[in-house]
């Protein structure tokens, strides 16, 4: 007996080109879009764009859009319709109403994603936490009938409506969950302060840079890597030695464009690994053609988390991935990324920053001798003001030791 493969979701994809978004950065965003789709499961089968000063508020995009978008969903039977930017009450229900069909919005479906990608119960909570949140001033779409997981006589008010029950099931979940997140805040800041004073360094960038795959090299561990957005959610702290210099390296979630804000206050607790972390290496996808957006992404991010200031070590990973060209003394031609050599790379971006700036491929393995060179100068710096009676000498033989 043969068994039946697993239906495929299909979606297209709307947004929009404005004021403040033009139609490069549109159409970018949606190709970042249809890889969060395809992350969650879904196969995209086309973009829809739309120039507009601002979005409809009724309906995001225009009657017309609308209309284009419903002939196609009907015509090639899509069950799904996932909107760039997030709808507001109304604007999804309006949608909802003209459609006949699920409709998402970016919001909803990195949610989806964390939902999916959640192991522990630290980030299960976590994520729960931020789909209650989402979910609170929706309620007037949904039919949820949460009453039933509540139950118990004397539980409802007299009149009360079906909206105002669930309203108030959610708002209890949403404290309880809130609750639960203060014990493990405590729990992970007791194991924070039990790691005493050795220097930390967290590991953060926009999602997909290599995090990971960084982490499994210099730490020589086994975190979960893959070609997906948001492929860790979990922080991971590992003991590392470089030289002889012992210090604490943490893999944390990555950032992305419009992260809601509620999974910044949900993730909050992940996120102090990063406030309360001495140096910051800041991974960057350099094949990424957009790849300076997604470091201000990411700066704008540390910013709001009030962790911009730390010392800050940049690594441009992926440069397996990027063509550089060997520099020309007589060469004329104006400067651009197609035609600039790694040399120029370092220099331009060291002077940019004024800090350690490396180009690497943790694929590859290319350059990391001279990135552990870069990691154990910073986190000397730190660690001799912590140990001042301890001398550290340079070790030319750089051998990583782990401790698990």
């Amino acid at each position: 007996m043969i068994e039946n493969s697993p239906v495929i979701e299909t979606a297209v994809l709307v947004g929009l080109i404005t004021q403040n978004q033009d139609e490069n950065q549109a159409k970018e965003y949606l190709e970042e879009l249809e890889f969060l789709a395809d992350t969650a499961g879904a196969e995209v089968k086309k973009h829809f764009l739309q120039r507009l000063d601002m979005p409809n508020h009724a309906t995001f995009v225009g009657s017309g859009k609308l209309e284009e978008i419903g002939e196609y969903i009907k015509s090639h039977d899509v069950g799904t319709v996932i909107f760039d930017d997030d709808l507001s009450p109304t604007q999804l229900r309006n949608i909802e109403k003209a459609l006949e069909c699920k409709v998402l919005d970016r919001t909803f479906l990195i949610l989806d994603i964390f939902a999916k990608r959640a192991q522990t119960a630290h980030a299960k909570t976590q994520v729960m936490l931020a789909q209650y949140q989402y979910m609170l001033p929706r309620l007037t779409r949904l039919w949820t009938h949460l009453e039933r997981q509540r139950g118990g006589i004397g539980m409802r008010g007299p009149g009360e409506s079906q909206i105002e029950t669930d309203r108030r099931i959610i708002l209890d979940k949403i404290a309880l969950l809130k609750e639960q997140l203060i014990k493990i805040d405590k729990q992970k800041a007791t194991q924070r302060k039990n790691r005493g004073k050795l220097v930390r360094v967290a590991l953060v960038g926009y999602t997909n840079v290599g995090k990971s795959t960084m982490m499994n090299l210099l730490s020589k561990s086994d975190v979960f890597a893959e070609n997906k957005l948001f492929a860790t959610l979990d922080t991971t702290v590992r003991k590392m030695v470089v030289g002889n210099l012992p210090f604490l390296l943490a893999d944390t979630v990555g950032f992305i464009r419009k992260l809601p804000h509620g999974l910044v206050e949900s993730f909050k607790s992940t996120l102090d690994e990063v406030r309360e972390s001495d140096i910051l290496m800041h991974v960057v996808d350099i094949s990424h053609p957009g790849f300076e957006e997604q470091i201000e992404v990411v700066n704008r991010t540390l910013n709001e988390i009030k962790a911009g200031d730390k010392p800050t070590i940049y690594v441009f990973n992926k440069i397996d991935a990027f063509t550089f060209v060997e520099k020309q003394e007589d060469d004329l031609s104006p400067r651009l990324k197609s035609n600039i050599s790694l040399e120029e790379w370092e220099s331009s971006w060291m002077a940019k920053n004024n800090t350690p700036s490396l180009f690497v491929s943790a694929l590859k393995k290319q350059n990391i001798e001279e990135l552990k060179k870069a990691l154990y100068e910073e986190v000397k710096k730190i660690h001799v003001t912590r140990f001042p009676y301890n001398d550290f000498l340079y070790d030319s033989n750089w051998i990583i030791k782990t401790e698990q």
